[in-house]
């Protein structure tokens, strides 16, 4: 068994047993979305730290912002801007980025990586997601970040750092500067904004001033853009947005749907696993009890209600493939389940008292 499976099957055991204390759960959420950033402007870390930060991405809550998951550290390979230039994924997204910005056609590859796949082998099977770092020569360059789906070709998230004077960050804007400076990140590497509902509110339990602005599609509660402001770096995630859920507020956060548990929690797969409709499951649920509870009540086993969730979500990831073959649709399928694994197990496990 390869020593990242090792890893996460370990930690997955060791996690539930753990309870983490409410300090702690509230320093997580205060300090949540610099943590995002920071993280998403790092180098791979060394492999002795990669433990503490997989046991760390089992504890960390599901936020509202879609940021790629930690544990995904444990599995990346490096890409050299070489390899990078010769992948199909890759180089579909420079093109684009090129079109749309042309100066950065001289930025440097700066840092690149594959989450599975074999950047040196394409017969191993295409990779789950590819993130490409570029940055102007200079101490304070502008910097972005694209990360790609390695099945669709999306950019999934796009960060863009330092493209503000230092001494006037993005931040210090007007409302109307930032929504602009927002708008036309997404115009340019997604598609227009103008049909969008828009929205923007400062993050709770922030250490520095941070907004979230979420593009909804008129008719659906969950947005399809949503973009984070901080400091001199704007951060904007492809959500997918769509029609209402079948069933909305599983759980909730701030009062608001939880939009993660919503889209895990609707799957026809897990009603007839369940022998539940959809409103009941939502019943008790609002009772206290957990997914993962309610399962075990039923003598269903934990591992069955993430092998139904997880594979669900891995196959909507494979039917928007265009262009894949089926051989490589059986071992992405693979991987896109343990990446996803984790997120699904905060899901079942999830309290309504107990806020994420």
């Amino acid at each position: 068994m390869p020593i990242e499976s090792q890893i996460r099957e370990y930690l997955t055991r060791e996690a539930e047993t753990m309870e983490c204390p409410p300090a702690v759960s509230k320093r997580i959420e205060q300090s949540y979305s610099q943590y995002v950033q920071r993280q998403r402007s790092k180098k791979t870390m060394k492999k002795r730290w990669i433990g503490g930060i997989v046991a760390a991405a089992i504890m960390i809550p599901t936020a509202a912002f879609a940021a790629p998951p930690l544990i995904e550290m444990a599995t990346r390979t490096p890409m050299t801007a070489e390899q990078v230039k010769v992948d199909a994924v890759g180089q579909a997204a420079l093109d684009k980025l090129y079109r749309s910005y042309p100066e950065t056609k001289s930025f440097e590859i700066v840092d690149a990586s594959q989450l599975g796949g074999n950047p040196t082998n394409a017969s191993q099977g295409k990779a789950i997601q590819t993130s490409i770092v570029l940055q102007e020569k200079g101490a304070h360059g502008k910097k972005i970040r694209l990360d790609l789906n390695g099945i669709t070709g999306e950019i999934e998230h796009v960060n863009q750092e330092n493209w503000q004077p230092q001494e006037k960050p993005v931040i210090s804007l007007s409302d109307q500067e930032i929504k602009s400076k927002v708008d036309d990140l997404i115009n340019k590497l997604y598609g227009s904004t103008g049909k969008y509902e828009y929205s923007m509110e400062p993050m709770q339990n922030s250490d520095s001033k941070t907004l979230l602005l979420n593009y909804t599609e008129k008719g659906s509660t969950t947005p399809f853009y949503q973009a984070l402001v901080q400091g001199n770096t704007i951060s904007v995630s492809l959500i997918g947005g769509g029609p209402a859920a079948t069933v909305e507020g599983f759980f909730t956060t701030n009062g608001k749907p939880d939009y993660t548990a919503d889209a895990f929690l609707n799957d026809e797969k897990l009603f007839a696993l369940l022998h539940m409709s959809p409103a009941e499951l939502k019943q008790e649920l609002a009772k206290g009890a957990s997914v993962a509870e309610i399962a075990a009540s039923k003598k269903i086993s934990k591992q069955q209600v993430i092998d139904v969730i997880a594979s669900t979500q891995a196959k909507k990831q494979i039917q928007a493939d265009s262009h894949g073959g089926a051989s490589d649709d059986e071992r992405a399928l693979e991987q896109l389940k343990l990446m996803v694994e984790p997120k699904v197990l905060q899901v079942i496990e999830h309290k309504t008292e107990t806020p994420w």
